[in-house]
């Protein structure tokens, strides 16, 4: 059973100003991957395309004279950590089950390595499902982030992505309950 779906994520307030900095088309084509991405890789389409949809909420703007400064966000940023903790801090006061936001949380925190110094992380299948997401939406110097998605399109696209994942999840616990 789903506590909180992508809907209820996407009206919330924290969400429309965290995750429209990051980009909100970025944010949405990424859950869509996700979904697609769970499924190859048996995980939770649930717990994925939430954690993809939010992977950004912790983004920061780096500006230097007015202008978006590259350099500076990928010597200073470190978005996955507070995205992380903004996306558990909004998914428990929706009513998320506490273990599937702190799962949701740790794939959001491990979405991307920028931040760790050089090295290997050994990822579980949720959190390289996020990863995986990400990288499928990127586009040079950061573009992805900039598209742009109407509110009214966007809420349309993550219904849709809710009924998917809700039919998913009843055809698989009736195929395991046989």
């Amino acid at each position: 059973m789903r506590h909180v779906t992508l809907v209820q994520l996407f009206d919330h307030p924290i969400t429309q100003k965290y995750v429209k900095r990051s980009g909100m088309a970025h944010a949405v084509a990424c859950a869509y991957h996700a979904f697609r991405l769970a499924k190859k890789h048996q995980v939770d389409p649930d717990r994925a395309t939430k954690a993809a949809f939010l992977h950004d909420i912790g983004h920061y703007t780096w500006y230097r004279d007015g202008q978006w400064d590259y350099d500076l966000y990928k010597e200073n940023d470190i978005h996955a950590i507070k995205g992380s903790e903004r996306a558990h801090k909004l998914l428990i006061r929706l009513g998320e089950h506490p273990r599937t936001a702190k799962e949701i949380a740790l794939a959001i925190l491990l979405h991307t390595d920028s931040y760790l110094p050089e090295g290997y992380l050994q990822l579980n299948p949720l959190q390289h499902v996020v990863a995986l997401a990400d990288e499928l939406d990127e586009e040079p110097g950061g573009d992805h982030h900039y598209r742009t998605l109407s509110d009214d399109r966007a809420r349309r696209m993550l219904a849709r992505l809710d009924r998917k994942i809700e039919t998913f999840l009843i055809q698989d616990q009736i195929k395991h309950s046989m």
